[in-house]
């Protein structure tokens, strides 16, 4: 297996994507805040001392998304098109879902991931005066389209 982001020295490099196809791509990916019952509501209710945690946390993970090029390393910076994230409770926690989408000549599995990984670490800064036992668990892409490498489908 050829590792695309290393070159004949094995260095580190950014992949060129210069012949690469434009095509319409998407990604969904997944993260879970675990607190507390309380600390759950609170946040669904928006009655934390911090204010509307789901409201900062949307806006927190879509501007992460944008951002990703400046934390990943070998992320190319890719115009999207769309980029939305949704949180709803589930049990003993939360379930951010991260959408983005863009029309480029690479995925955007990285800017999907990385929303809804600040999304969730912004509930978890937003709540941990009331709960400092909650947990950010199962990061991870559930699904992407477009691109040479097909469709995924976790």
């Amino acid at each position: 297996m050829t590792l695309t982001h290393l070159n004949q020295l094995g260095e580190a490099h950014i992949v060129d994507i210069a012949d690469k196809a434009t095509t319409r791509r998407r990604a969904v990916a997944t993260a879970r805040l675990e607190a507390l019952p309380e600390t759950i509501a609170l946040i669904l209710g928006g009655t934390l001392k911090k204010g509307d945690a789901l409201a900062v946390a949307r806006i927190a993970g879509i501007m992460a998304a944008k951002k990703t090029a400046e934390l990943i390393p070998l992320c190319h910076p890719i115009p999207l098109t769309s980029v939305e994230v949704t949180i709803v409770g589930d049990g003993a926690g939360l379930l951010v879902t991260a959408t983005a989408e863009t029309n480029a000549q690479t995925g955007v599995e990285m800017e999907a991931m990385t929303a809804a990984s600040v999304a969730a670490l912004t509930l978890y800064d937003m709540a941990k005066s009331h709960d400092r036992a909650m947990r950010v668990t199962a990061i991870q892409l559930e699904e992407k389209s477009g691109g040479k490498s097909g469709d995924f489908k976790r």
